[in-house]
């Protein structure tokens, strides 16, 4: 059994001209029998929503055994030290970046339903987390940070090859039943 739960929902602080100034991303809850996983730990700023959130759930930080990180900027990796018991999990590409963070495997299950799939173009190490349960779950990081990535098919406005960015996006549209995303509420994706 696998069992989702949105921690806290990502978003982007703008000023009045619209130009981005603070983002906090997404952070997911992925339970099986055999592990406990947050993806993408967010920023401190949203500390507080995490903490909330295991509390209703049941769960605590020091329960989790694994944290996966969808790529390594500032505001998907921010409170990594609150889960003292869990390995730090990324693309090797991005590994580095991150203090203590080991490699993942890429396009392949790591457990019954969950996937681990390379989708680069917003930065070249981001990987999304394909997942089976009750419908087909993509959380997809920054490679579709926005409902409106979606709903437009545009590229991450920060990335390192807007192409590339567009099949990660259709690869996910594809498989996915709920898309849940780097900076909004999940969402339902139209067949």
């Amino acid at each position: 059994m696998i069992k989702l739960d949105v921690l806290a929902i990502g978003g982007l602080k703008r000023d009045e001209e619209g130009k981005v100034y603070d983002a906090f991303s997404t952070s997911v809850l992925i339970r099986t029998d055999e592990r406990i996983i947050v993806v993408d730990t967010s920023t401190p700023f949203m500390k507080p929503a995490i903490k909330t959130s295991f509390k209703q759930i049941g769960v605590f930080p020091k329960d989790i055994d694994t944290i996966i990180l969808t790529h390594s900027h500032h505001d998907h990796i921010g409170n990594n030290d609150m889960f003292e018991n869990a390995e730090i999990l990324m693309h090797p590409a991005e590994q580095g970046n991150v203090s203590g963070a080991k490699p993942i495997e890429i396009n392949k299950e790591i457990l019954p339903g969950v996937k681990i799939v390379h989708t680069p173009g917003h930065t070249e190490g981001s990987i999304s987390i394909f997942v089976k349960a009750d419908q087909k779950y993509v959380i997809s990081g920054d490679a579709l940070p926005r409902h409106g990535n979606y709903e437009k098919m545009t590229p991450p406005m920060i990335n390192i090859d807007p192409g590339l960015a567009m099949e990660s996006i259709k690869m996910i549209t594809k498989y996915a039943d709920v898309i849940i995303p780097g900076h909004d509420p999940p969402f339902l994706v139209n067949r």
